[in-house]
Parts: C-alpha cells; sequence; structure tokens
C-alpha cells in the first residue's frame, strides 16, 4: 500500500456480467486517455505488460476487458492477477460490472443477442451460470458498479470521478472551416453556415489571401453582422458546451462553412478555436483551405 509512489504502469481489468456494461466502460477509458483492448486472453496479459513497459510508445495507461468471450483463456485470470500483485511498477485495479438478473434478461431480450454460457438456451440459464463462475473475481475487486439503475451517462460520469486523470483535459474541442463547394463534413456535431457574410473573394487584393491572414480577418470581424453573429454563438456555446460535458461528451466538432473555405469560415474557426482553447483543449482544422482553384 505504501509504494504506490513507485508505480509507473496503471492496468485497469474491466471485467463482470455480460450484458452489464462493458462497452460503455472501455469507452469511458479510451475517452479519459487509456489504451484500451478489448476481449484480452488473461494468459496474455503478462506478457503484453513486459511488451508494454519496454515499447518506446510510453504506454503507461491501460484498461483491458476480460470476458467470457475469453472462453477457457478466462480461467488464468486469477493466476495473471496473483503475478501482477507481484510486481513493483505496475498498479492494478479490477472494475467488475454487475446488474441484477431480471436486468440482464430485459437487456439481452432488447438486443436479441444470445448469452455466451447459454447460446441455445435460456439467458437466465446462462446468467446464473456465469454469475457462479465470477463469484471469487468480484471478490476480488475494488470497483464493483451495479449498472441496473445506471444509464449509460451516468456509468461514463462515475467511470470519469474515479479513474480520470486530474491534469488531462476531460473535454476536446475541434473547430473546423469548410467549403460548401466541397461538401459538409460527415464527423462535425454542429454546423454553421457563415455565407450570408460580406465576402472577401469580392475583394480583388484579398481574393488570393486566406482567413489567415490579418488582412482578410479584419475585413470579416469589422462587419456589423459578424459581430453580431459572435455575440449570439457565444451565448450559445456558453449555454450548450456545458450541457455536453454534462452528458459525457468527450469531443465536439463544431464547423464553420462559407463557399469555398477559404475567407469567411477560416476567420471565424481561427476566432472561436482561440476562444475555446482559454477553457479547453482545441484543434482547429482548416479542411479546404489549400484546395483553391485560381
Amino acid at each position: 500500500m505504501g509504494n504506490s509512489h513507485i508505480y509507473t504502469h496503471e492496468i485497469v481489468i474491466i471485467t463482470g456480467m455480460s450484458g452489464a456494461g462493458k462497452t460503455v466502460a472501455v469507452q469511458s477509458f479510451e475517452d479519459l486517455g487509456y489504451y484500451c483492448i478489448d476481449n484480452l486472453p488473461p494468459a496474455l496479459l503478462t506478457t503484453f505488460l513486459a511488451l508494454m513497459k519496454e515499447s518506446e510508445r510510453n504506454i503507461t495507461r491501460i484498461a483491458a476487458v476480460m470476458d467470457m468471450r475469453g472462453g477457457e483463456f478466462f480461467e488464468s485470470l486469477i493466476d495473471a492477477l496473483d503475478l501482477l500483485e507481484k510486481e513493483a511498477y505496475v498498479k492494478t485495479r479490477v472494475l467488475f460490472l454487475d446488474a441484477d438478473n431480471e436486468t440482464l434478461v430485459r437487456r439481452y431480450k432488447e438486443t436479441r443477442r444470445s448469452h455466451p454460457l447459454a447460446p441455445q438456451g435460456l439467458p437466465l440459464e446462462g446468467i446464473e451460470k456465469e454469475r457462479a463462475m465470477l463469484a471469487e473475481l468480484k471478490g476480488r475487486a475494488k470497483f464493483v458498479y451495479n449498472t441496473s439503475h445506471m444509464k449509460p451517462r451516468e456509468l461514463r460520469e462515475r467511470i470519469g470521478n474515479e479513474f480520470s486523470n486530474t491534469n488531462r483535459p476531460k473535454f476536446f474541442i475541434n473547430v473546423m472551416s469548410f467549403g460548401y463547394k466541397n461538401g459538409i463534413p460527415i464527423d462535425a456535431d454542429l454546423v454553421f453556415d457563415v455565407r450570408f457574410l460580406t465576402n472577401p473573394y469580392y475583394v480583388e487584393e484579398l481574393r488570393p489571401k486566406t482567413g489567415l491572414q490579418e488582412e482578410v480577418s479584419s475585413y470579416v470581424l469589422a462587419s456589423e453582422e459578424t459581430q453580431m453573429l459572435i455575440t449570439k454563438l457565444k451565448d450559445l456555446f456558453e449555454f450548450m458546451i456545458p450541457q455536453y460535458i454534462h452528458e459525457g461528451k468527450a469531443q465536439l466538432v463544431i464547423a464553420f462553412g462559407c463557399t469555398g473555405g477559404q475567407h469567411r469560415s477560416v476567420t471565424l474557426a481561427e476566432y472561436f478555436g482561440k476562444l475555446f482553447s482559454d477553457h479547453y483543449k482545441t484543434a482547429i482544422t482548416h479542411r479546404d483551405i489549400n484546395r483553391r482553384k485560381d
């Protein structure tokens, strides 16, 4: 217990009842910056950690899902945990996800999937068999979450509270500019059409430039319409972004579009990207800025 300061690696074993929320859990750990592995055979756990320790990628936080899909390999998980507890460099924690039988049966009926331990039988038969097999592992888990009455958002929030690194930003914003003539970006969460703003394209000396250059950005930002838009969007974002965070969203893509993706959209993306960076981890992407046709 007193040697926690010497740990250089951390691994979280995500396990528990089938249908209790392991998919949501591993996605949550991925959002927190863990290197995630789904369905890792327990027999390979110590080998994998040894490779990670020697890797040049500096992977130190790992989350691995281990469940009944591993078949006979799952029986070796207890032995693997015993070995890991003897290693001074790795901190091992087990997160066990549980739910009552009624909830698990209902979830299997909703998804129309068969239980891995009763592929031809009733879901309850497999659930009871699985619960008995996992009893010892549940007893060794430091974290046991009963998800019977837990929404996915609530599970993500609990994992975030328990396992997040407070030095790492929990929410990421990517602000993007694009040109409508090249299509709307498919990965955008919010799209704002700024084609109604005065277009620098029709100013001869500004046409060959982009919104990254001060002459263009000043021209766009100087208009009354642009300033009114900025004021209204600030108010909108101040309301919406905390709601997304509360809902458990890990990242947000905000896209500004103009005709060619050269002037107005670039200016607005730069403006809001710099504004967001004061509070969130932010990236700015200009999708079409190099697609100009002379």
